[in-house]
């Protein structure tokens, strides 16, 4: 409630007083620079606490092949629904057509904004996107917050640890490591309530900033672009995400969204997934119940897997642009800008503003011209504050949703297992699973 209370002040400060200051020389802009000190210290927090997070899980939990092969399947199946979603509503209700003949005139009215420049690493091609994750040196995944190196750099030092942990028990350095692990965890986890009590206060001034720097006019210009986009991803995440939570985590619609609230709340003001993964995981283990290793493994591991948002965000903006050229896309054509908008967004997760940097990537993709591909971005850009906020909403949600139907898989296995005669090995487990 403190957190939606903030937000509301601040869109009410950005509708009052624009850019203009109000109290001894401050406006918008200095209270947007005040909260985002709180997310850039949720983000200084986050990369650590998903390495030692992991670390930890090893050394303390099971994780089994059977559930990364888990993890993997719920990802792709969650993705093509949103995709599927998200395309269907722009061949049902056609709204680029409500923009055909007016690309050019918007393009000159629209203000121009800048942006930052894509990673020279993003790419659509998985070789590449795949060597940008094997890091130089050990510091540099923490240095450019790469999320997919920092999460395989765990993975190496939680297996190690956990294989010395089985071969020698009893070596006292080896208890240390696996102590100062499970230390690391909890104190990061301590400063994070800290860090917490703040977090009102910098949704109050990250949304007075962004309100008072773009105000909402220009939706009138941009309501059918940003309308469609909005409704896929509501659909998305009010929709199939509670349907799907009931189905296989049995967690009825209200318990997930009243659970999955602090942080799809956190995540839309700070415009972060990334900043949002400590409380994502405070959020799984106390509020739904969901156990430690399947909030670690899908907060953690699979966040650059859950994307859901940032890929409807894309496929469906591709889809949009071309109906307003007259420039109706064949189903092959759609499926490929799908595979080039989860590429795109597997390889730049972690980014801020990561679903606008490699848009132009999906574009191009799309066999849009290249002033379109080029004029896309400072057409979108006055807009893509709100969308932004809300395909990151999205990403959390999607974080929560996996972990949940991980739970509920590793229950069942529990159970399999349980009911099995002592005799049958792990292999025929395996197999019988």
């Amino acid at each position: 409630m403190q957190v939606v209370l903030g937000a509301v002040c601040g869109a009410a400060l950005g509708v009052a007083f624009g850019k203009d200051p109000y109290l001894f020389g401050m406006g918008n802009d200095s209270l947007g620079k005040l909260g985002m000190l709180v997310i850039r210290l949720l983000k200084a927090l986050a990369a650590p606490l998903i390495l030692v997070a992991i670390v930890d899980a090893f050394v303390r939990t099971q994780f089994s092949a059977r559930q990364g092969a888990r993890l993997v399947g719920i990802c792709l199946l969650n993705v093509t629904v949103a995709c599927t979603t998200g395309l269907i509503l722009m061949n049902v209700f056609h709204p680029g057509y409500l923009w055909r003949g007016k690309v050019e005139q918007m393009l000159a009215t629209v203000p121009y904004q800048e942006i930052h420049k894509a990673p020279t690493a993003v790419s659509l091609d998985p070789i590449q996107n795949l060597s940008s994750y094997v890091p130089e040196s050990f510091v540099e995944p923490f240095l450019h917050t790469n999320i997919i190196s920092i999460v395989l750099a765990g993975v190496l030092l939680g297996a190690a640890l956990r294989r010395l942990q089985h071969q020698t028990p009893d070596d006292p350095g080896v208890k240390v490591l696996v102590g100062a692990a499970n230390a690391s965890f909890r104190v990061l986890v301590q400063i994070l309530e800290w860090v917490i009590q703040l977090a009102p206060y910098a949704v109050l001034g990250a949304t007075a900033d962004a309100v008072g720097r773009n105000g909402v006019e220009i939706l009138g210009k941009l309501f059918p672009f940003v309308g469609i986009i909005l409704l896929g991803l509501a659909i998305h995440a009010l929709v199939y995400y509670p349907f799907i939570a009931w189905v296989v985590g049995r967690k009825s619609p209200k318990d997930y969204l009243l659970g999955c609230s602090d942080a799809a709340l956190t995540g839309l003001s700070c415009n972060s997934s990334l900043a949002t993964v400590p409380v994502t995981l405070k959020c799984l283990t106390e509020k739904l119940g969901v156990s430690e290793s399947s909030s670690r493994l899908a907060a953690c591991v699979g966040t650059n897997l859950n994307n859901d948002g940032i890929t409807l965000y894309e496929a469906m903006t591709a889809v949009f642009l071309a109906q307003a050229l007259n420039n109706d896309l064949g189903l092959m054509q759609q499926i490929g800008i799908v595979l080039a908008s989860i590429m795109a967004g597997v390889g730049v997760a972690g980014v801020p503003e990561a679903g606008l940097i490699v848009l132009p990537l999906v574009l191009g993709s799309s066999g849009l011209p290249s002033h379109v591909v080029e004029g896309a971005i400072p057409l979108i850009m006055p807009v893509d504050w709100i969308i932004a906020r809300a395909r990151t909403g999205v990403n959390v949600m999607s974080d929560m949703v996996v972990a949940v139907m991980l739970d509920a898989g590793e229950t069942a296995d529990e159970r399999l297992d349980a009911s099995l005669p002592p005799s049958i090995h792990e292999g025929e487990i395996e197999e019988i699973s």
